[in-house]
């Protein structure tokens, strides 16, 4: 949780209309600095989030998201939407039940429960919507798109990265741009433990990073991430998504995860923080790590994603 934050006025009179009326706001933000969210708590005790994106695209992404392809993962298994506002860059969705499953203590077996519901949800979320016309252009575009900034990322990280790992990540963002077709869909685009919420039933949240792309690209956070300390959360992610990867996925996945670990260790190093930067999924703000302004653990996954590849650990 961050230091409070006061919901401003213009905001929680529009909330009040939307929902007829607010008893309690309570900040729930998240540490990073351009976080925004306030949990409002009606009269009656009903529960929503007021959220307001750090960008207008990520604003776009998100009501998108929750108009077309959310409903798809069914009730209670991710937030509805309420009412948004472009002009505050505004969402007001349903709470959902429970706690991000990074922070329960759960029992082995609720765990791997918890992650095999991801998994079956994400597999739901990457058939809802339309794939066609722009929307299957931009996904089938989008491998070219992750690989484009590779030189500047590494430029920014610096001497974080020895010559050899330098290399290395040229030539998985090589093979990217030669990648061949790949399964499509709409992917969340954070796909991570903290977005995963447990209650005894699954749920996803947090869809400002959603697109049409490989569906390959939702799995880069929890490859480097908890898979790499738990195996066996992959096996239940992929049991309940109900397909392993391809081999030609698996390819694609380890360049991801190479891109991912230099874009982490350039961003934790304070080289960029302009948030004019181009509009593109690696290029732009909104793409940008969420756990960036958290340097000691995004720099760790970095380097250790770097160190399982070098070591060719990487799986």
């Amino acid at each position: 949780m961050s230091d409070a934050k006061t919901l401003p006025t213009a905001l929680r009179r529009w909330a009040e209309r939307e929902i007829a009326g607010v008893a309690e706001a309570r900040d729930a933000s998240h540490t990073r600095e351009n976080s925004r969210v306030w949990e409002l708590v009606r009269a009656d005790g009903c529960r929503f989030y007021l959220k307001v994106s750090a960008t207008a695209r990520m604003y776009e992404r998100e009501t998108f998201a929750l108009r077309h392809a959310v409903p798809a993962l069914g009730a209670g298994r991710a937030p509805q939407l309420r009412a948004s506002s472009a002009e505050h860059l505004a969402l007001l969705t349903t709470a959902v039940p429970g706690r991000p499953a990074e922070e329960l203590p759960l029992t082995a077996a609720e765990e791997y429960e918890a992650h095999r519901q991801g998994g079956l949800l994400l597999a739901r979320l990457h058939t809802a919507g339309d794939l066609t016309g722009h929307w299957r252009a931009e996904a089938e575009g989008a491998l070219h798109v992750a690989a484009y900034d590779v030189d500047r990322h590494l430029e920014e990280a610096g001497d974080r990265l020895t010559e050899a790992e330098h290399r290395l990540v040229r030539h998985l963002a090589d093979q990217l741009r030669w990648a061949g077709p790949l399964p499509l869909g709409f992917i969340h685009g954070d796909a991570r433990p903290r977005n995963l919420l447990w209650s005894g039933h699954a749920a996803w949240i947090d869809f400002a990073r959603s697109r049409f792309a490989p569906v390959v690209q939702d799995f880069v956070a929890l490859a480097c991430g908890v898979w790499a300390d738990r195996p066996r959360l992959r096996t239940a992610c992929l049991s309940g998504y109900g397909r392993e990867l391809t081999p030609q996925e698996l390819r694609v996945l380890k360049c991801l995860a190479g891109l991912d670990a230099v874009r982490a260790l350039a961003l934790t190093r304070g080289a960029t923080h302009d948030t004019n930067v181009r509009d593109a999924d690696t290029r732009d703000a909104e793409a940008r790590d969420p756990e960036a302004h958290e340097d000691s653990y995004a720099a760790a996954r970095g380097r250790r994603t770097l160190h399982r590849l070098m070591t060719g650990v990487f799986a």
